[in-house]
């Protein structure tokens, strides 16, 4: 059966001279071609030069920038099935991306590579004309598409369980769903690992004390919205995930949705437009702590507010109610009604959705936990002058230039080993600005990890390099004497 594009075009023919093109251009630019990091052995099984955790966006670029700098010996690693990385086919519930459509990033300047040679190679040039933003389920089958082209190396069901300092190089320790243990070595380790990679996402004590457990959802959970048909739902937060959940219900036929928020007016200003500049993106880790804090207090103080199509998504239906200023101070059962308490009153609801995004706790992570009484964060780095202070980016990680963590303690033991960690998680934002965890800032910051973990490689194994240098004898003039005539 033939695929056809949007406005007619064979689908499946457009990628084929997609992909031919993508080799053709990578053929073009691969120099230098060879292997340059000497390989390590443990055990008699090589080390792995870079372990990246997570095979969602941020994890598959880093694996192509690391494979451009001619740094092979890599492996991706990601706790669920295939087709199941990221949130974009998971509890993603917007129907389009949030950032402009001619974003770049994975495709590291790769032009055949980048979004929107995919989106015209599958669906025709006309039909990007008339996008406005790139739906998400296209965006994980673009994330395919280039795990695939590229011949990423990824190993699925692998759920890292711990990390811990061996002989100078990182045991990493992996589950799978069967509960087979795997253990792997490697001298670098990348956590790629989203926006609740550096902790949890995060339910209010009161409610989650307060109800059984099947009467509530965060907002990142699944949620089988069929069975809320008819019901009465309630939704906390004010940022956008709350409003794609409340859409999501009401488009599923739920009987009524009340959204709640504590602020005053719901969010307008999205500080991801502002921050979409090349000056912000590309030199905001240089700046001195004092500028760094202003920025990300002003930002996380914004929020990301749902974008005008999503509000109207919510807002077209009759059923669906919204009330600023309007915290929820308690919740209980009352028979088979849930209440919460408000200062506008008690309201009763059948299921209710939490939007109130994530903590940043790396004792809450499992791949975290051994190591996070050892981690600097920013409220130990860093004071804010009175009427600046934000508990909120305090619980950060305060990172070094190259993603990497910092020991709170320069002599704590685990020191070396916490400087062979880079977080490309969305708790690097504080440090190192936008990155791997946001689309829009992929394309600055994955070459920036990428480049530091080079460097890093490089001058742990300097006098290996000059040994190899030294010893260097293949000899490029190979005759003195007269060259032979071509023969007529």
């Amino acid at each position: 059966m033939t695929m056809h594009g949007r406005d007619g075009t064979d689908a499946r023919g457009g990628l084929g001279t997609l992909d031919e093109a993508v080799r053709r251009d990578l053929e073009v630019i691969g120099y230098p071609r060879r292997e340059w990091v000497p390989p390590r052995y443990h055990d008699g099984r090589r080390v792995l030069d870079v372990a990246i955790i997570g095979a969602g966006q941020g994890g598959l670029a880093t694996a192509f920038a690391l494979r451009r700098t001619s740094i092979d010996n890599v492996q991706i690693f990601d706790r669920a099935a295939r087709g199941g990385e990221g949130p974009w086919i998971t509890f993603a519930r917007m129907i389009t991306l949030r950032t402009p459509k001619y974003v770049t990033g994975p495709d590291l300047g790769v032009p055949n590579l980048t979004p929107r040679a995919w989106f015209e190679a599958r669906y025709g040039a006309q039909a990007w004309e008339k996008l406005d933003k790139i739906p998400r389920q296209d965006w994980q089958a673009y994330l395919d598409w280039y795990r695939d082209i590229l011949d990423l190396p990824v190993a699925n069901d692998h759920a890292l369980e711990a990390v811990e300092w061996e002989d100078g190089l990182l045991r990493l320790s992996f589950r799978t769903s069967g509960g087979d243990v795997h253990t792997h070595y490697a001298r670098k380790l990348v956590l790629a690992t989203g926006i609740e990679g550096c902790g949890e996402w995060h339910v209010p004590a009161f409610i989650r004390d307060s109800l059984p457990r099947e009467r509530f959802a965060h907002t990142s959970e699944s949620i089988d919205f069929a069975a809320l048909k008819g019901r009465r739902i309630g939704v906390l937060g004010a940022g956008a995930s709350a409003f794609d959940n409340a859409a999501t219900a009401l488009e599923a036929g739920a009987g009524s949705v009340t959204l709640c928020l504590r602020r005053r007016e719901i969010p307008s200003i999205n500080p991801y437009r502002w921050m979409e500049n090349t000056g912000f993106l590309a030199y905001f880790p240089a700046l001195e702590d004092r500028l760094r804090w202003g920025f990300m207090r002003r930002i996380f103080e914004l929020n990301q507010p749902p974008p005008q199509d999503t509000f109207w998504r919510c807002r077209r239906h009759a059923n669906f109610a919204y009330h600023t200023g309007c915290p929820w101070e308690g919740v209980r059962m009352d028979g088979d009604d849930i209440v919460v308490r408000t200062p506008k009153g008690e309201m009763r609801f059948d299921f209710v959705i939490i939007g109130t995004g994530f903590s940043v706790d790396l004792s809450r992570r499992p791949e975290t936990r051994s190591f996070a009484h050892s981690v600097a964060l920013w409220r130990e780095r860093y004071v804010p002058p009175a009427g600046e202070e934000s508990e909120v980016l305090g619980t950060y990680p305060y990172l070094g230039e190259r993603y990497q963590f910092i020991a709170r303690d320069p002599a704590d033991p685990l020191a070396p080993m916490l400087a062979n960690i880079h977080n490309f998680t969305f708790a690097a934002t504080p440090s190192m600005g936008l990155s791997g965890a946001s689309i829009s800032g992929m394309r600055f910051g994955v070459e920036r990890l990428a480049q530091g973990l080079g460097r890093d490689l490089y001058v742990a194994d300097g006098q290996e390099h000059l040994d190899s240098l030294l010893s260097y004898d293949t000899p490029e003039l190979v005759s003195l004497d007269p060259p032979v005539s071509d023969p007529v």
